[in-house]
């Protein structure tokens, strides 16, 4: 596959790379960092892919640069600010404005809490909709692992924003 080829197969799921990529690492620059080396690794073994999914096997080489990055940095890992800017712009009341810009922070906040076996999981399937059998090529472990570890990691964010909706 030359490069054209490459770009042309590969580029189009920068974005999903680079959020799970965020995700997993909690820092918008080491993330472009990783998604960058995963992209010259993909590059340099693009042999390797048989097929299949491009997202998934793209994913995959993303998902082993995070986790190697992460062994290397732990002892200086961050936890930045997360971006702000997600409310709708159309949206006129300034109080509702105010509501969902606390929602959508109490719903970062705890994802980001979440260990990273756990919110890996909600950001593949729930943020990228990827499907079980994707998502365990990417992770490399049997769907019903996927399914119980999504299982779980939904119960822990639906416990954490349970008293902000006043349920238990």
């Amino acid at each position: 596959m030359d490069t054209k080829e490459f770009s042309r197969v590969f580029v189009p799921h920068l974005d999903a790379a680079y959020n799970l990529a965020r995700w997993l690492l909690r820092d918008d620059a080491d993330a472009q960092d990783v998604v960058q080396e995963a992209f010259l690794r993909a590059l340099k073994f693009v042999r390797g892919y048989r097929g299949g999914d491009p997202r998934a096997w793209l994913l995959a080489i993303v998902r082993n640069a995070a986790y190697t990055h992460l062994a290397r940095n732990r002892a200086s890992a961050t936890q930045p600010g997360l971006d702000e800017s997600t409310q709708a712009a159309d949206e006129p009341d300034p109080e509702a404005q105010h509501l969902a810009r606390v929602d959508a922070a109490a719903l970062r906040s705890s994802l980001a809490a979440l260990p990273d076996e756990f919110r890996e999981m909600i950001v593949l399937r729930d943020l990228e909709g990827l499907s079980y059998k994707e998502i365990a090529q990417v992770a490399d472990i049997p769907i019903g692992t996927v399914m119980s570890r999504l299982a779980r990691a939904r119960e822990r964010l639906r416990r954490a924003l349970a008293p902000r909706c006043g349920k238990e």
